[in-house]
């Protein structure tokens, strides 16, 4: 029987600035591939907080007409790339299609900065709270050099070296501009509700409620949520860590779980093309702004 811990000890034997890469795939789909679906879907929330994306989201209508599909588009891109490989076709295709979706908007680069900081510094915050265990230092580093790299690739200027780099990032510009915007609030209130479409219809509103109880003052502030109890709070947090305990008893996976095998994956149930996958917007047409010179212009090869 292999042994709770051994897949870090495997991970903990790979260089992290060599192999981040297969670190990063061996501790997104065998360790946390549950706790990294909510610490991102957590992520999409601090990112409607700056209202500058939050607007723009709200603008596009994608998240707020669309969900469902807009979830989904993004969750299969951007896990294409830790299945297939930067270098592999799909994973090009992949970044192709981002920076393509990104040039269409005027996206300013510390915005598109902020939401890669998101992606490294919300998974381990998450994994201290509610993991069967934490993230370790080799991790860490493997997290930061794979999205340094994803950054690079979709032209991304100065990016965060260390995860220490991206977390004081973050911190700093959750600080000085988080803000409330209505159009934010309507694509943070669209995202709850996805949410709880994909449990039982009486189970909707408790899922909305847990989703509250998961946000810090901070975004509840911004968003003008009312603060949850601390009875919902502790009920939802404890269940979370109840959770933790039970899977550190589990035998650890012994194959790869990727998003599109997620059950929250609905638009696609044929299957999928990855270059077919996101949005086509037209500039200046639908709500699409006519794009301005920028970092995500960049080609990702």
């Amino acid at each position: 029987m292999v042994k709770r811990y051994a897949r870090l000890k495997e991970i903990q034997r790979l260089d992290p600035e060599r192999d981040f890469l297969e670190i990063y795939r061996l501790t997104v789909s065998y360790e946390f591939p549950w706790d990294i679906t909510r610490a991102l879907e957590l992520a999409l929330f601090r990112t409607y907080a700056v209202p500058g994306i939050g607007r723009l989201l709200a603008q596009t209508a994608e998240l707020t007409e669309r969900p469902q599909k807009r979830y989904d588009d993004t969750a299969l891109l951007l896990d294409t790339v830790v299945e297939h490989g930067f270098d592999s076709e799909a994973g090009r295709t992949a970044v192709r299609r981002i920076n393509r979706m990104h040039r269409s908007y005027d996206i300013s680069n510390e915005d598109m900065r902020y939401v890669l900081c998101t992606f490294v510094v919300t998974p381990k915050r998450w994994l201290d709270t509610y993991g069967w265990r934490k993230l370790s230092g080799h991790e860490l580093r493997a997290f930061a050099a794979y999205y340094r790299t994803l950054g690079g690739r979709m032209g991304i200027r100065d990016i965060p070296q260390t995860y220490e780099d991206f977390e004081r990032a973050l911190d700093s510009y959750e600080d000085e501009h988080f803000g409330w915007d209505e159009g934010a609030r309507g694509v943070s209130d669209a995202t709850l509700a996805l949410m709880g479409s994909w449990y039982p219809r009486p189970l909707a509103p408790l899922v909305r409620r847990a989703g509250l109880a998961l946000l810090d003052d901070s975004l509840l502030r911004t968003f003008r949520y009312g603060r949850p109890g601390p009875f919902a709070r502790g009920l939802t947090r404890g269940a979370l860590r109840l959770r933790a305990r039970a899977v550190r008893l589990l035998p650890p996976r012994t194959a790869p779980h990727y998003a599109r095998q997620n059950p929250e994956i609905r638009s696609y149930p044929d299957g999928y093309e990855v270059g077919r996958l996101g949005t086509f917007p037209t500039p200046g047409v639908g709500g699409c702004p006519v794009p301005h010179s920028r970092a995500s212009d960049a080609p990702s090869e």
